[in-house]
């Protein structure tokens, strides 16, 4: 038989309430998620995914924090790593030097279309790296955005070949292999900070920048950006981390809530890549920006011959090299 309680008194009944309230009040968890990108951006479109996947399934809630507020991506890389912060959206280049396997995919034109890039994030040889993160860097990838192409924008002239770069200042991540590509161009680069680079930009300390066309619109690049060059040497992706320690933390409940939410998230941020990037180019256009096409044919000589063999080592050999490009339907090398 079933036995209730028994209270002697209005105000026991109360003190009953408030504190079974407060006991399942705790059990409840707000976790914290950093984004390097702001609103608008194909990063927040996959965070906000997340979220309602995750909070529909789970009693917890995610706080998202825009803009590098809580520090810079390779910043929250380490913090997630340290277990002091939950998650973190980021572009996979600021991963690369905490896990440099994952570096092979930011190798200059690795991933030459958004499809390319959807095969790549379901195949073994992502699994693989998502199992390098964790041992590597203490961080598990659980999502991925796909942001599109980096382009080429700059405020002084059109660049449709690689002898227009010259005497650009352009920023580039602070990433190797970015900066090597770079080189191979022609033009030492200047590595710099996201945080830092939209008032470089307007103080004419750097000329140029390269990122997605999404990102260039919602964050009003068009205001300090004269100039677009349709180039496609890097594919961004830009995974989505949860702490190793945090994810283990968690129940096996929530554990698959998160890998579910991630999926979901995953799937979404392609459709709005296709929804939303010739949106972008049109509005850029509107805002003013000259858009110049470019024959890549030097560019990719120049790019592949010269910075993939420096990193066939760091991203685990040429036969890694060659289970990506299997992977995607590409000739091994």
């Amino acid at each position: 038989m079933e036995m209730k309680p028994k209270f002697k008194s209005t105000a026991t009944l109360l003190s009953f309430i408030l504190l079974t309230s407060a006991s399942l009040t705790a059990t409840a968890k707000e976790f914290k998620m950093s984004l390097g990108g702001g609103e608008g951006t194909a990063q927040h479109a996959l965070a906000t995914k997340f979220t309602e996947s995750f909070e529909a399934n789970t009693k917890d809630t995610i706080r998202i924090f825009p803009n590098s507020q809580l520090g810079s991506e390779q910043n929250t890389v380490n913090d997630a790593s340290l277990g002091t912060l939950d998650f973190s959206v980021v572009a996979i280049n600021n991963i690369t030097p905490f896990s440099p396997t994952v570096g092979v995919y930011t190798l200059p034109y690795m991933i030459t279309s958004l499809e390319e890039a959807e095969k790549l994030i379901q195949s073994d040889a992502t699994d693989v790296l998502v199992e390098n993160t964790v041992r590597d860097a203490g961080v598990r990838i659980v999502g991925w955005t796909f942001s599109g192409f980096r382009v080429l924008t700059n405020s002084k002239k059109p660049v449709k070949t690689l002898a227009d770069l010259d005497g650009l200042v352009v920023r580039v991540p602070k990433n190797a292999i970015m900066i090597d590509t770079y080189n191979a161009w022609g033009i030492n680069p200047t590595p710099m900070a996201w945080s830092e680079l939209f008032t470089a930009l307007q103080q004419k300390v750097v000329d140029g920048q390269d990122l997605a066309l999404v990102d260039i619109e919602s964050l009003k690049f068009y205001e300090i950006q004269k100039y677009i060059s349709l180039i496609h040497y890097n594919f961004m992706l830009e995974p989505m981390i949860i702490s190793e320690s945090v994810y283990q933390d968690q129940s096996k409940d929530v554990q698959a809530a998160i890998l579910a939410a991630g999926k979901a998230a995953t799937i979404y941020s392609a459709e709005f890549l296709r929804e939303k990037e010739a949106e972008a180019l049109e509005k850029l256009k509107a805002h003013g920006m000259e858009v110049n096409e470019v024959d890549e044919t030097e560019w990719i000589e120049k790019a592949t011959t010269q910075v993939w063999p420096k990193y066939y080592d760091s991203v685990g050999g040429k036969d890694k090299i060659n289970v990506v490009l299997k992977a995607i339907g590409r000739e091994e090398i």
